[in-house]
């Protein structure tokens, strides 16, 4: 991708959960940031909900020492914007919204259960874990004539 087409932020989550993302890139691809996109499409919906709240206040009143970057496709990153403005209303951060959002996106994430993760990455990606590539590869058919 050319860099107009994403978008670089730096998100704060802790030691824990950095090594939980890295540990779910290494059985996606490796990709850290590709994770962590299909983590934020996951939880986003749910977001939008008066239920998320308090789960909302309960990530933003952890500490996250740890800083990571990723890089998100440009249409994802227009959503977090809007998230923003749902954290400053429910006494979150109001500086820097686009990196706080995904930051808690993110962190409530990865708070769910290691293998329903893992298992949600695998349906985001047609049900491959790291067999992917060979699982993909063509068939050869004998002609029968």
């Amino acid at each position: 991708m050319d860099c107009d087409d994403e978008v670089m932020l730096t998100v704060r989550i802790t030691a824990a959960e950095r090594a939980l993302l890295r540990d779910l890139a290494r059985g996606h691809g490796g990709d850290v940031s590709e994770v962590a996109v299909d983590g934020l499409l996951e939880v986003v919906p749910a977001l939008h909900d008066d239920s998320s709240v308090l789960p909302l206040l309960r990530v933003l009143a952890r500490p996250a020492p740890c800083a990571l970057t990723v890089w998100l496709p440009a249409p994802v990153a227009d959503l977090l914007p809007l998230l923003g403005e749902r954290l400053a209303r429910t006494g979150g951060p109001s500086a820097g919204p686009a990196s706080a959002a995904l930051s808690v996106a993110l962190r409530l994430w990865l708070a769910g259960d290691r293998r329903a993760l893992a298992a949600g990455l695998d349906r985001l990606h047609g049900g491959y874990g790291t067999a992917a590539p060979r699982a993909l590869e063509p068939v050869r058919v004998r002609n029968a004539a």
